[in-house]
């Protein structure tokens, strides 16, 4: 029963990462193949890394949970896009999760509706699908 796309879906996370496990047993549970991919573990660059954030704040590329940001060692305004992509390719905890590629289209973050849109799905919008849980075993951001 599960629903095939003509798309290669590829899904980039921080293993380990309760909230990325979230997403894919969401995807899984409508029919969504996927492989994933460690996005820490992966050597970006600033052209790949920026085909991924095309249209987006740069508060919409970081990462909310990061150590830096939530400690307040960072401080978004003292970049502008191109200086922090830089900045991600050096630390890539930094980068919103998950990164996710759908054939040619590039993604950041977990867009339901645009995820339902590409992959010809209906999820529905779980409440904490995005959150980074207090419950969550998560070390590192």
């Amino acid at each position: 029963m599960f629903k095939t796309t003509p798309n290669q879906v590829i899904f980039y996370e921080k293993t380990g990462c309760s909230g990325n496990a979230r997403q894919k047993a969401l995807l899984k549970e409508h029919g969504v193949i996927f492989e994933v991919r460690s996005l820490l573990d992966t050597r970006w660059d600033v052209q790949t890394l920026n085909a991924f954030f095309e249209g987006l704040s740069l508060k919409e590329m970081l990462n909310p949970f990061a150590p830096q940001l939530k400690d307040g060692t960072f401080k978004v305004d003292d970049y502008t896009k191109e200086s922090l992509i830089e900045k991600m390719v050096q630390e890539p905890i930094l980068i919103r999760r998950p990164l996710m590629q759908i054939g040619t289209v590039k993604l950041c973050g977990f867009d339901i509706p645009k995820l339902n849109s590409l992959l010809h799905v209906k999820m529905p919008i779980p409440q904490n699908i995005n959150a980074c849980l207090s419950s969550d075993a998560c070390n590192n951001a």
